[in-house]
């Protein structure tokens, strides 16, 4: 998961510590949704299975960004790692526009 061998600390801290921030950001919202909304197009266990995957990328990332941070940037993350992260985010943009067309704001 972790490839201990980056040459430019100062790159990898630019780039991998704010898309694991947005990882997360984009992890809560959906979070938020699942929580607060009954989402009809996934029924209750698809809402439920979701949800589920959702609190365990979040756990995830923050386990990535604590190690970044201990390493100070001599860390980086395999792009085989952030790759479910990145088709959940994407998953969770369709449920939530989905979720946004079945209730438009009057």
């Amino acid at each position: 998961m972790f490839n201990f061998e980056s040459p430019e600390p100062e790159l990898l801290k630019g780039i991998l510590q704010p898309l694991l921030e947005d990882f997360q950001y984009w992890f809560e919202r959906s979070r938020h949704l699942l929580e607060t909304q009954e989402i009809e197009s996934l029924g209750t266990e698809g809402q439920a299975d979701l949800l589920a995957r959702l609190i365990q990328a979040q756990q995830e990332v923050s386990a990535a960004q604590m190690l970044v941070r201990v390493m100070e940037g001599k860390a980086g993350i395999d792009t085989a790692a952030l790759m479910p992260w990145h088709k959940l985010v994407t998953e969770c943009w369709q449920v939530a526009l989905r979720h946004r067309l079945d209730h438009p704001i009057d």
